[in-house]
């Protein structure tokens, strides 16, 4: 699960035109400053401050359509020089950036580009104004435009007078939803001092110590930027947490550090060594063979080690997360155990030194499995403690421990509901996401079964405080847009909390299953909420098991009954998510998400195209059967694609003149935007019976008079990046 972590460290190649200023009083203008938009994906989880406050974690998010707009407001006219826009994958092809001293018109646009990449772009501008606005008007998708971050740079002038920008919906920051827990006990704070932590005791037997207390590691890792630790961190103190881990340290660790301390919390300070993340991460190092690697790591966590070992916030250092089990995809059979053996090594190197520079905070290593525990107990003795991410199998590591013969205590440092790895498939072939009440006792659970391991499990930091609401999001934070879900209230009352306000009760939800493309479809979600509120429902869409997208997108429809809601379905088939987000407006919420197959709707008629010969432009097959016939199967399940340019054409012979008056494209993601449908007699003279210009995608469906041997689809404008692709192509009579 370090993906979703790491995942916020977004990538791609910035644009850096010549010319770009650097002027000594260039500076960032835009953080924190009054954002509107245009529209928004919705308000309470992608509102237009999401994109000025500095943490590439939260986003803007569009309506899905054209034109639309973000704008901020400097709060005075100023000299603008550079403009950086962070883009999510629903980018911008064609934009301007313009400055205006109103707000509500004269709007000069200072940049211009019909080419945009996406990722991260830095534009060289000129401008001067009080309001900067990024003015979109072609999307690079079928999804809206996103950014993560809008930063305008340059000097800062003359304070404007007050004026009445466009209205944005309304953004409230996250609300601590009324908890009640005075004067926690456990939570000492502020610390003003380092603390000198140690791991005594021994045999079954160990204890955290912190200046001579004992201590019970009770937390979350940590989501939040560093610049909100101020904001986030009363929760924590709320809900009876003392710790919170981290994947990295660097810069802004200081500013996390003395949040944390001022709140009463210590921090696990983290850092990376590749391939970390386990399953599906990259970064392969041959820990036997690259010294350079090992020595720049090792020099870089002893800076930081010495630039913090004296903060008040630093519980202890954790060297490496899950890399043990991520060398599996790099090497196999005696390359990858020798190669284990030496990274388990460096990691005692790098424990060795630590312990040199700071004899006053434990070393720890973090695996994503007990697996991983062998190859640190023949390898690094110099660990003060053990420590693992585990979520559904956490009450098996007892066992696992007592049957290692292991001679250290160890931490969870993430861990929580079982992930999708761990759970089984629903009717519509995908992971069973476990309920809202599930995850809430599942946390508890595992709290126990940690617990219950007396003198050797000390604590657990659980995944994850974290504020996104995206898939992963869902599926663990438990402040999403800063509201407390129940898993924050189950743990909390463990951890000995009391709360005069906590989140709605999800009950029961239901879903259409197999839904024709653009279909009516029912959502229907039962809660209640345990302190009398009233509960505002939110459904949304994902589309993650077709395109990989994180995104929920947000639907609107009829709301018969509270919590019920009459939806279209979406048009791209596959199984698609649906959500529903139960709101008590006191900052609590609950999430519920089931399955469901988006499927072609039925056309009356035969497919006379079904099985026949067909031919291509190109076609692909270095990964896949892409082949033309596989849009002809009748298999919703194959498909052909082309090559990645916009004139290509595919079709099919129906080996004599027939007649038909119904066409149905089923796309994949790789769409045509604009193509034509064209019949023949010999395959050399073309009739046109159908033109389209604004295709989006899904299934398209229509009507048409048509008569000839030969049916064919030729494709003049991509829809995407990639080429071409379709499921089926049906030509009916």
């Amino acid at each position: 699960m370090l993906a979703v972590a790491v995942a916020l460290a977004l990538t791609g190649a910035a644009l850096v035109p010549s010319g770009i200023a650097n002027a000594a009083d260039t500076v960032l203008l835009s953080q924190g400053k009054p954002a509107t938009a245009s529209s928004v994906e919705n308000k309470d989880y992608t509102p237009a401050a999401n994109a000025v406050d500095g943490n590439t974690g939260t986003r803007w998010s569009s309506e899905r359509s054209d034109p639309q707009w973000l704008q901020v407001d400097l709060g005075q006219t100023s000299t603008i020089n550079r403009v950086e826009l962070t883009w999510e994958a629903a980018y911008a092809t064609s934009y301007e950036i313009q400055v205006s001293d109103s707000g509500t018109g004269g709007w000069k646009p200072i940049y211009s580009t019909t080419t945009g990449p996406g990722g991260n772009e830095t534009l060289s501008v000129s401008g001067t104004g009080r309001y900067v606005r990024m003015y979109g008007t072609v999307r690079a998708n079928g999804y809206g435009y996103s950014l993560w971050e809008f930063k305008v740079f340059g000097s800062a002038g003359s304070t404007n007078p007050p004026t009445d920008p466009p209205t944005d919906p309304p953004t409230d920051p996250p609300t601590d939803p009324g908890s009640v827990n005075p004067g926690y006990p456990n939570q000492p704070g502020p610390f003003t001092q380092a603390s000198v932590v140690k791991v005594t005791g021994g045999n079954g037997n160990w204890k955290l110590q912190v200046d001579g207390k004992p201590y019970t590691v009770k937390g979350w890792t940590w989501g939040p930027s560093a610049a909100q630790a101020d904001t986030y961190m009363p929760g924590l103190v709320a809900e009876g947490a003392n710790t919170i881990r981290t994947w990295g340290t660097g810069t802004d660790t200081k500013t996390l550090l003395d949040s944390a301390a001022t709140h009463g919390i210590r921090v696990i300070n983290g850092f990376w060594l590749a391939p970390g993340g386990g399953p599906g991460s990259g970064g392969c190092i041959d820990y036997t063979s690259d010294s350079k690697y090992k020595s720049d790591q090792k020099a870089d966590i002893l800076n930081w080690v010495n630039t913090y070992k004296s903060n008040p916030g630093v519980l202890m250092w954790n060297v490496g997360n899950e890399s043990i089990l991520g060398l599996q995809n790099c090497y196999s059979g005696q390359k990858l155990e020798d190669v284990r053996n030496a990274y388990a090594a460096f990691v005692n190197e790098v424990a060795v030194a630590i312990h040199g520079v700071d004899a006053n905070h434990p070393v720890t290593s973090t695996d994503a499995w007990t697996g991983a525990w062998p190859y640190l107990k023949r390898n690094a003795p110099a660990l003060d403690l053990l420590a693992v991410n585990s979520y559904g199998d956490v009450c098996n590591i007892k066992k696992t421990w007592i049957d290692g013969g292991y001679n250290k205590p160890y931490i969870v440092t993430e861990g929580g509901a079982a992930g999708e790895w761990e759970t089984p498939n629903d009717a519509n072939g995908v992971p069973t996401e476990p309920t809202e009440s599930q995850k809430a006792a599942a946390l508890v659970n595992s709290w126990k079964c940690i617990i219950d391991h007396t003198g050797v499990g000390l604590g657990a930091t659980f995944f994850h405080y974290g504020t996104e609401g995206d898939f992963g999001g869902v599926w663990f934070n438990v402040i999403p847009g800063g509201n407390k879900r129940p898993g924050y209230y189950s743990i909390g009352k463990a951890w000995g909390a009391s709360f005069a306000n906590t989140a709605p009760t999800i009950s029961s939800m239901t879903v259409t299953q197999n839904v024709a493309a653009g279909a009516s479809m029912t959502v229907s979600l039962k809660a209640t909420d345990p302190d009398g509120d009233a509960i505002k429902y939110v459904p949304f869409f994902n589309s993650k098991y077709i395109d990989g997208a994180d995104g929920l997108l947000f639907q609107d429809g009829p709301q018969p009954t509270p919590g019920t809601f009459q939806l279209t379905a979406p048009q791209t088939l596959g199984v698609w998510k649906a959500y529903v987000w139960a709101e008590d407006g006191k900052g609590n919420v609950s999430v519920e998400s089931r399955s469901f197959r988006v499927v072609a709707p039925p056309v009356a008629g035969t497919n006379i195209a079904k099985g026949k010969p067909a031919s291509a432009s190109s076609f692909q097959t270095t990964v896949d059967n892409f082949t033309p016939g596989q849009a002809f199967d009748g298999n919703a399940a194959t498909r052909w694609s082309s090559d990645w340019s916009d004139a290509q054409y595919l079709q099919v012979d129906l080996g004599s003149v027939q007649s038909f008056n119904h066409v149905q494209l089923l796309w994949e993601k790789a769409y045509g935007k604009a193509y034509t449908v064209k019949t023949s007699n010999d395959g050399v003279v073309w009739t046109t019976v159908k033109t389209v210009t604004d295709g989006d995608g899904g299934v398209d469906d229509f009507a048409v008079s048509g008569s000839g041997r030969y049916v064919r689809l030729d494709l003049s404008q991509r829809g995407s990046p990639w080429g071409y692709s379709l499921y089926e192509f049906g030509v009916y009579q």
